[in-house]
């Protein structure tokens, strides 16, 4: 009778000292999670700023529980495999421009298509509203990985070593580097130039050996990873508009709990945020920069040309890609109205 007594005791005292749990003691009761977080460039870069503040961030609302660790420079792979590994669940989180998603997922071209975006307030628009997230959750639904954030927004320059291009005649045989995305090979063709597919991890080696006269990039990336040193020719056409996109393996998201889950998603909306300010005021900064310190001439061609040149690769893409690409389109160019 005296152990029944006891163990009843014992019980009761369980369950009261469940219940006066408070919040601070039930967050240090979580696993305790690592977050790897890759991408391709250097830790200074602008990617490394935002990966910077979501690190603060989710863990801060985490209260300690997920330790982010940041892997730059192709750690933990390149952004050409990052969307497989993803997938199978062997990388956390990545960094993935959105051209080098379309191979997986084809619906993302709608926002690598040439001057899809009419303006930096179109993009964001865009991004922001139902069709950015339509595109989080059909990319969700269909490949499994998760959108965390859209990142800031920012513009492609291109940049080659042979000569200043003040017309679209002035790109005819150049040969400048695009990644392996359709959409993208068919502008550099529609504009006249030589595009050469080639993988990120090859780039820099191809511009110095002169396999490739130039090709573009990210404003910010041009500087982070010093091309101004072989190619002192930077033309500015905002040709290509996009993000700095972050995605999450379903494996990493489904092991956390529902509070570290919100920390997450919570952590990467005001980072996406915080890059936004950041990169709206530094696009003409390093354009600038580029044109003093690192001693690249650059040029501002006039660009009715290249967008009637875009605007069939529209259409071609718009026709060849099925109904909901084209809903797509229509959706994009409706948000600019």
């Amino acid at each position: 009778m005296i152990r029944g007594l006891t163990r009843a005791a014992t019980f009761g005292a369980l369950a009261v000292a469940a219940l006066a749990l408070t919040p601070a003691d039930e967050a240090s009761a979580r696993e305790d999670v690592v977050l790897n977080l890759g991408w391709a460039t250097p830790l200074e870069s602008d990617y490394g700023i935002l990966a910077s503040k979501f690190e603060e961030l989710a863990e801060k609302y985490s209260d300690g529980s997920i330790d982010v660790k940041l892997r730059c420079c192709a750690q933990i792979g390149t952004e050409d495999d990052a969307f497989k590994a993803l997938q199978l669940g062997t990388v956390d989180a990545y960094f993935i421009s959105q051209n080098n998603v379309s191979p997986h997922w084809p619906l993302m071209d709608v926002f690598v298509l040439p001057y899809i975006f009419q303006n930096t307030d179109h993009l964001l628009t865009v991004a922001g509203g139902p069709v950015g997230q339509k595109i989080r959750d059909k990319l969700q639904a269909d490949t499994s990985v998760h959108l965390l954030t859209f990142g800031g927004p920012g513009y492609r320059d291109m940049f080659n070593s042979r000569r200043p291009v003040n017309t679209i005649e002035d790109l005819a045989g150049l040969k400048l580097r695009v990644p392996k995305n359709q959409v993208m090979l068919a502008t550099f063709e529609a504009f006249g130039a030589e595009p050469v597919p080639l993988a990120w991890s090859e780039t820099p080696t191809a511009l110095q050996t002169g396999t490739i006269d130039g090709g573009d990039n990210g404003t910010s990336v041009i500087r982070e990873m010093k091309f101004f040193e072989f190619a002192k020719h930077l033309i500015i056409l905002d040709h290509f508009a996009g993000f700095a996109p972050v995605f999450a393996s379903n494996r990493f998201m489904s092991n956390l709990d529902d509070g570290q889950r919100e920390a997450v998603l919570r952590a990467a909306k005001e980072a996406g945020e915080y890059h936004t300010k950041v990169k709206l005021a530094e696009i003409e900064e390093i354009r600038t920069w580029l044109s003093t310190e690192g001693g690249m001439t650059v040029t501002r061609p006039e660009r009715a040309p290249f967008i009637a040149a875009a605007q069939k690769v529209q259409q071609q893409f718009a026709a060849d890609r099925g109904d909901e690409f084209k809903a797509l389109v229509d959706e994009i160019q409706a948000a600019a109205q």
